[in-house]
């Protein structure tokens, strides 16, 4: 009898978890068309929606014809960019995003960042996603690149760098990030 309760029960509770997993599911490149913008994506995203028309016209050409700042990549990699995690909120609409996020993606690429540790989110322009994914990060402006550690915020980068490259802003982050672990460390 004993046995059997515990199976009754394992069961039952392997059936609640499958069953709250299931509607947790998330909606990943979900695209709309609007009246005043055509077509949008929302939500969360995969890199492969932006090599898609219409995005693709803006998205390819200022990835090819972004010029990469090498010693900053370099430094990226010497610095670990790859141990963080790094959240990023576009709008399809937003031509800070059209110029910004490509860049941010050919930087990905030269830095052979895992695609697991992003996390891309579209919003509209009230800077809402579907589902509520922005809500937590607090977006006023996009594009917005948020680098975390442990799954705090370190730092961000709002509409454009400061520097003038996103590899060096990025890389100031980190920088002061690993300068303030090596303090706690001595």
């Amino acid at each position: 009898m004993k046995n059997l309760t515990k199976f009754i029960l394992t069961t039952a509770t392997l059936f609640l978890t499958l069953q709250s997993c299931e509607s947790q599911k998330v909606v990943i490149n979900r695209e709309v068309e609007t009246t005043n913008d055509g077509k949008m994506l929302l939500g969360h995203q995969s890199k492969d929606q932006l090599l898609k028309e219409p995005y693709s016209q803006w998205y390819v050409s200022e990835h090819d014809e972004y010029t990469l700042d090498e010693k900053s990549v370099a430094e990226l990699k010497k610095e670990k960019l790859n141990s963080y995690n790094l959240i990023l909120v576009m709008g399809t609409w937003c031509s800070d995003s059209h110029r910004e996020v490509p860049r941010f993606f050919k930087i990905l690429e030269a830095t052979n960042f895992p695609d697991a540790k992003l996390t891309m989110i579209a919003v509209n322009r009230k800077y809402e996603a579907p589902g509520g994914e922005e809500g937590p990060y607090n977006i006023r402006r996009v594009p917005t690149i948020i680098v975390q550690k442990y799954g705090k915020e370190i730092g961000r980068i709002i509409e454009s760098p400061t520097s003038g490259y996103l590899e060096r802003d990025l890389l100031e982050i980190i920088k002061k990030d690993n300068s303030s672990l090596k303090d706690i460390l001595k």
